[in-house]
């Protein structure tokens, strides 16, 4: 069996993080959490702040009892802030486990072109992400700098 590992894909929308969660999660046999899935199952949409958070906070709860069972797990939230992976990364350790840091860096107007994408489909042509949306949180995500990716480890694909 392989050791448990925290997998965390960062990112903003439409950098791809889903995509890569989903193999991710089948290359690893890792469960997969991801919080925009979950809204949308229960009647929420990714708009609804309160939700989410409380979503959120119940998926991480989640996560850290499937960790403890031994399994790979794989959060796909975004993480905008370096205080929740922080947070997150220290958790996990004292929980016995290694924490993966995937991190994509998509160039603005790519990042538009896919979300404008996406827009189109359901069920997001219902609640579309503007492109004012996207600049403004653009200026509030903290990526994540090369000092910060050294304080996680490395997938075994690396080595």
């Amino acid at each position: 069996m392989r050791e448990a590992r925290l997998i965390l894909t960062c990112g903003l929308p439409g950098a791809g993080k889903t995509t890569l969660a989903r193999q991710l999660a089948a290359d690893r046999s890792a469960v997969r959490l991801t919080k925009d899935e979950w809204l949308w199952a229960l009647g929420a949409t990714p708009w609804d702040e309160r939700t989410g958070e409380n979503l959120e906070h119940e998926l991480w709860e989640l996560a850290q009892e499937i960790l403890r069972l031994g399994l790979s797990v794989v959060l796909d939230f975004g993480l905008w802030a370096r205080i929740e992976r922080d947070e997150m990364r220290s958790v996990a350790r004292g929980l016995g486990v290694g924490v993966e840091l995937h991190y994509l860096d998509v160039p603005a107007d790519e990042l538009w072109r896919r979300v404008d994408a996406r827009n189109s489909q359901p069920p997001w042509d219902s609640y579309p992400i503007r492109r004012a949306d996207l600049d403004g949180w653009r200026a509030l995500f903290q990526a994540p700098d090369d000092a910060e990716v050294a304080l996680f480890d490395p997938s075994p694909e690396s080595n």
